[in-house]
Order: structure tokens, then sequence, then C-alpha cells
């Protein structure tokens, strides 16, 4: 099997092998990790400490705690110690993982999105660049100090899809990530799955919390996100969700996060 990197996904080995953060008594660690190097799916897996990954290039899809989020530019998905979870890497994917232990400063208890700051970015670099260990006081311990106050103040971001264990809600969620453009109806959907409409209805609200139209929206996103990542292009993307212009894609992301596709990824 030859990946899109053009290397043999036989030879290349689980980043588990590499980083693991157990081996540490630090209060935080960091590692970047190219995926050309590493296999492009992580199997579900979990960590004493809390866990940010965070995207330098490409796109990672985690999926944890009954939700799935992308990790965008400027974000990064927060994982808190002790819950199972598994990614999903972009061939051209590096990362940055950053290792909090769980007493060093209080962050979120669930999984998240959390903005990350130009300034907490490159600290968090600047870390995984060390490659000594480090004490409270030295010139590192400071720096590790000030890069968790600068953590904990980090906002959440709403980019998070809920998925279902439901069979009918993970079968409607398994045919729209594998086909995105399928524009059937709710009506349509509840036939495919032998339900009423209004007990779908129902259901889906219940299994996500979201209605379905604006489940299917949040599906979009993150496909869109993960997508314009790799590097595809805003018409690309906007034809393979099924939208009938690029002015509606453009319109749909601008209304979700604020900005345009083009400037949402400027560098």
């Amino acid at each position: 099997m030859i990946s899109k990197s053009g290397q043999s996904a036989r030879t290349r080995r689980p980043c588990s092998i590499d980083f693991d953060p157990d081996r540490s008594d630090r209060p935080a660690v960091a590692f970047r990790v190219d995926f050309s190097d590493y296999q492009a799916e992580v199997p579900q897996h979990q960590h004493r400490q809390g866990q940010l990954v965070l995207a330098l290039h490409g796109a990672v899809t985690c999926t944890a705690a009954n939700g799935l989020w992308i990790v965008p530019p400027d974000c990064g998905v927060w994982i808190p110690g002790g819950v199972p979870h598994s990614n999903q890497v972009t061939s051209n994917a590096r990362l940055s993982y950053l290792f909090v232990e769980p007493d060093a400063v209080a962050l979120p208890r669930e999984c998240c999105t959390l903005s990350v700051s130009p300034m907490l970015r490159e600290m968090i670099l600047r870390l995984a660049d060390v490659q000594a260990s480090y004490t409270p006081d030295d010139h590192v311990g400071r720096l590790v100090r000030v890069l968790l106050d600068e953590l904990a103040l980090m906002p959440k971001e709403g980019l998070e899809l809920p998925v279902s264990s439901h069979p009918k809600i993970a079968m409607i969620a398994a045919a729209l990530t594998a086909e995105p453009g399928d524009r059937r109806t709710l009506a349509e959907w509840a036939d495919h799955v032998a339900m009423s409409e209004r007990s779908l209805k129902r259901l889906m609200v219940q299994e996500t919390g979201l209605t379905f139209g604006r489940w299917r929206r949040q599906l979009y996103l993150v496909i869109a996100l993960r997508e314009l990542a790799s590097g595809a292009t805003v018409q690309r993307v906007s034809s393979d969700l099924g939208y009938e212009s690029v002015t509606a894609f453009i319109v749909m992301f601008k209304k979700a996060l604020g900005t345009t596709p083009t400037r949402y990824f400027a560098t």
C-alpha cells in the first residue's frame, strides 16, 4: 500500500513508539511530529496527562468523548488525561503535542477546541525543541510556568461535531462523511433508516444536542476545514459538499467562523 506521500505505509512507524509522555515527571513536555515519518492513523488510546494537539501544517481529526474535532490554524484540541481518543491526520500533517500533568494548571475537564495565541504557539514550539530535562527555576522551567498560565486563559471555540453510537445516527454520519455532497432531506434519511421523520428528528436532538440541519452544517464545516488545510481549493471543497455555488459555501463558512476560507487560512 502506497500513501499519498509515496512512502510505503508498512514502513511508517506508530508515533506512540517515539512520543511517550508517561516517561516524564515534568509539569509539561512538548513534541513536534511530522507524519511523513509516522502512520496517519493513531488508534484509540489514552494518556495519564492532558494533551493539547496543535496543527502546524495540514490537519488532524480527533475523535473522543462522543465528539469529533478538527484542529484548525490558531487552535488546538484539548484532551484531558484518561480520556480515550484517536487521531486521523492528513498526509501533509505536521503537529505539536503538548502534554500537561494533571495538577499543573486548571484546564477544562472535557474535550474542547481552544484558541492558541501566537505567543503561546511559539512557547510550545520552543519547549518542543528542549532535549534535556529542566528544573522549576531554570530558564525552561520559568518558560513552562508562563506557558501554562497562558494556556489556562485561552478561550474555547465551538468546532466540535457531536457524534453518537446509536446505530441509526451512526449510519447517517458514516454515509455523509463518505459522501458529504449527499443532499437528502431529513424525511429521506428517515425513510433510509426505517424511521418516521418525527422520530428521527427527536432522536437526532436527543443524541447530538443539535437539529439535523445544524448537525449537518457542522459536519460540512469540519470536513471543509480538514480539506482546506490539506491544500484543497475552495472551489473543490464547495463542489464536494454539494453547494450550488462557491459563494453559498463561503457564506456558510463566514457565518460559522466570522471570515472567509482564504482569510482564515492566511499565514
